[in-house]
Parts: C-alpha cells; sequence; structure tokens
C-alpha cells in the first residue's frame, strides 16, 4: 500500500516540494542551504560558537548578558535559509507535517540536556491566536520530542491568560516588557511542576523572552529545573 501510494503521491522534499526518495526528507540542494546546528555552540541557548567542544559548557556573549532562567538550551538550526521557509510554512500556512521531520532533528541536538524523566511541554499561544493559526505548532513538535524520547507530555502545562502583542519588529527591551507575567501554569496542571526537570520546546527562540516567560513561571511553580530546545535560533552576523 505504501509503495502504491508513493507511486500516485511521490515523497516532495519539505524543502521545495521536488520528488525525492522518502517521505519527509530534504532534496540535496535544500539540505546543503539548510544551516543545521553542531560543533561547538552555547550551553544555553545553541548558538554555534567558534572553536572546539571542550566539555567546558561555554555561553554565547548574549547569554552572558542575558540572565536566563532555564539552565541549559540548544536549537537544531540557525534561522535562516532553507530553515526559515520551512519554518513560516509550518507556522502559517498548515504544514503541520513538519513536526515529525523537525522533532527528530531537535532530539538529536537535545542529547547533551537531557535527563531521564523530564516533563516536556510547549510555550503556549494565547488562545485567540491559536483559534486564527489552527493548531501550537510548538505543542507539534513537543508532542513528537516527548514521544521519541519516552518522556512525559503535557501540552497545557502552561497557559498564556493574556494576549501579548507581536513581537516582530520589537527592541530587546520591549520584547521582554511584552512577555512579563504573561505565561503562568495550568490551575490544574501546577503540581505537575513541582520537582521535575521540565524542558521547554519552541519554534523559534529570537531575544529569548518568551522563554524566559515560560522558565519563569516553571521555577516560580516549584521546578527542579528548566531546559529549552527549539527547533531554530536567530542569530545575528551570523
Amino acid at each position: 500500500m505504501q509503495r502504491l501510494a508513493h507511486l500516485i503521491y511521490p515523497p516532495q522534499c519539505l524543502g521545495c516540494g521536488t520528488v525525492v526518495a522518502d517521505d519527509f526528507a530534504l532534496c540535496g540542494p535544500c539540505w546543503r542551504e539548510t544551516p543545521f546546528l553542531g560543533g561547538l555552540v552555547c550551553d544555553s541557548c545553541g548558538l554555534p560558537l567558534p572553536g572546539e567542544d571542550d566539555g567546558t559548557r561555554p555561553r554565547c556573549d548574549e547569554c552572558l548578558q542575558i540572565a536566563r532562567p532555564w539552565g541549559r538550551g540548544r536549537a537544531a538550526l540557525l534561522y535562516a535559509g532553507t530553515a526559515r521557509k520551512m519554518i513560516l510554512g509550518f507556522k502559517h500556512a498548515d504544514r503541520a507535517e513538519m513536526a515529525g521531520p523537525a522533532a527528530r532533528w531537535m532530539v538529536g541536538v537535545g542529547q547533551p540536556i537531557f535527563r531521564p524523566n523530564m516533563l516536556v511541554a510547549p510555550v503556549p499561544l494565547h488562545w485567540f491566536r491559536l483559534l486564527r493559526r489552527k493548531y501550537n505548532q510548538a505543542a507539534l513538535l513537543s508532542a513528537h520530542v516527548a514521544m521519541m524520547c519516552g518522556f512525559d507530555h503535557c501540552p497545557d502545562l502552561l497557559i498564556r491568560p493574556r494576549r501579548t502583542p507581536s513581537q516582530e519588529g520589537c527592541g530587546l527591551a520591549a520584547r521582554f516588557d511584552n512577555m512579563q507575567g504573561a505565561l503562568c501554569p495550568h490551575p490544574r496542571r501546577a503540581a505537575q511542576i513541582d520537582g521535575r526537570e521540565v524542558l521547554l520546546i519552541d519554534d523559534v527562540m529570537t531575544s529569548g523572552a518568551t522563554l524566559a516567560a515560560a522558565a519563569e513561571a516553571c521555577n516560580a511553580a516549584g521546578a527542579k529545573s528548566v531546559s529549552v530546545l527549539v527547533l531554530a535560533r536567530v542569530a545575528k552576523d551570523i
């Protein structure tokens, strides 16, 4: 049946739509143009750093200047090139099929920060934005990551009771001001956080303001530790 389905609907590249050999794969040119992250990276946000990994858990300049309320973090891609195109389709063009392969990339880079029995949760959307978008892309990613790793998953661990303005075009200070107190634990889920190692999932990290609000909410509810894993990291001058 799968062979027949491939004859009728051949697998297409996630990046450009050209025919490829396997489902949910990238063609050669798109693979080369997709900025996967590896090697030495910032231990807080996954940003690539010069040099070789010597086990010292370095941090980038931004994470040295901004207090991060989480412990460790990783990103699978730079938000550029084919990666940016795919993520925009994932968020705004109903490309929900991206979640599975994207989660595999995230699990690959997330191995150094995983701990046994982590509680996985997505960064939430406000209900109005969720209604317009039809799904929370972070929740799709977190469900796949939790399943692949055998971790507990709580898609509504956090909620966003206040509708925040768009962060696009905002400066660093404005981004953090927008998110101040915008996220909190779900009243019926807060007890699940106490004493747990929480892994927060989002699609893109820019300044880290949204992830910071989510991590602060988890810390206030008694999380033992908070780590973050994102599909892509926005980076300047790279």
